[in-house]
């Protein structure tokens, strides 16, 4: 487990973790996104790296993206913001979120290298299981770097004594079927399944997909170790792009609210 992500859960405070998409609406503004996210106190921030066809995520986060690759977004630029963010921050723990096709165009050992001096402390891939991914797992442990595995409602005993053989920092727990942001989940049934779930690991449990207010933060952190809200955070930019001040002030106290939903269960 990576120092940082280590440091981030070793006490019982819930952790709170957004998502943006790296370069959305723009390399400057989506920085200073993220600056004020972080200076809001977030636990983990995730990054997307833009994708022209993200079949795991909803529409929200799919314009995100094109956004992004339309003002002419790279790999490069996505690891030069880690690098901007760390000069201001070398603490928060920061994943990088995204599909193979983009890890493997770079080259696997070149991107982990690149990741690792960014300051980059975790990877998902989302579509690249296990069983596929001894190559980009033998990289990123040598570097440190987590590989953090996705858990759905669908996932059985044996598929979880898979994923949990090479799953490091923590587990992402896909509270919903189907695609990001789309829906919102059972909360009884996700319940009972985190907790299967957490009989089997010592790894922090965090969940995402379909969390996206206050209310959902404090109901899923009663039984998680964190939550992720990201669509949320996205649709804030999308109905903003021709104000930024509004976008930041919005994107500002949005987050601000949602720490106080994980705050409501410290220890």
């Amino acid at each position: 487990m990576s120092d940082r992500i280590r440091k981030a859960f070793k006490n019982k405070e819930k952790k709170l973790v957004t998502f943006t998409t790296g370069g959305d609406p723009d390399l400057e503004t989506s920085l200073e996104i993220l600056n004020t996210i972080i200076g809001n106190g977030i636990d983990v921030i995730e990054i997307g790296m833009p994708f022209s066809d993200p079949m795991a995520d909803g529409p929200t986060i799919q314009e995100s993206s094109v956004r992004s690759i339309a003002n002419g977004t790279k790999l490069n630029d996505i690891l030069e913001i880690v690098k901007r963010v760390r000069k201001l921050n070398n603490e928060i723990p920061i994943i990088l979120m995204g599909y193979y096709n983009s890890v493997f165009n770079m080259g696997i050992k070149i991107f982990t290298s690149k990741c690792a001096n960014a300051g980059v402390d975790g990877l998902i891939i989302v579509d690249l299981q296990p069983e596929e991914d001894s190559e980009l797992y033998k990289e990123a442990k040598e570097k440190n770097i987590d590989l953090i595995r996705l858990v759905t409602p669908t996932t059985d005993e044996e598929r979880l004594k898979t994923i949990l053989n090479t799953a490091s920092g923590f587990l992402y727990y896909v509270t919903i079927t189907g695609i990001t942001g789309q829906n919102s989940a059972n909360i009884e049934h996700l319940k009972k399944s985190i907790l299967k779930i957490k009989s089997s690991t010592k790894l922090p449990i965090v969940a995402g997909f379909g969390i996206k207010n206050r209310r959902d933060v404090e109901e899923i952190s009663a039984f998680t170790d964190g939550v992720v809200v990201g669509s949320s955070i996205v649709n804030i930019i999308k109905n903003n792009l021709n104000n930024k001040n509004k976008m930041i002030t919005e994107i500002d106290k949005f987050t601000k609210d949602l720490i106080k939903g994980v705050k409501e269960w410290i220890g």
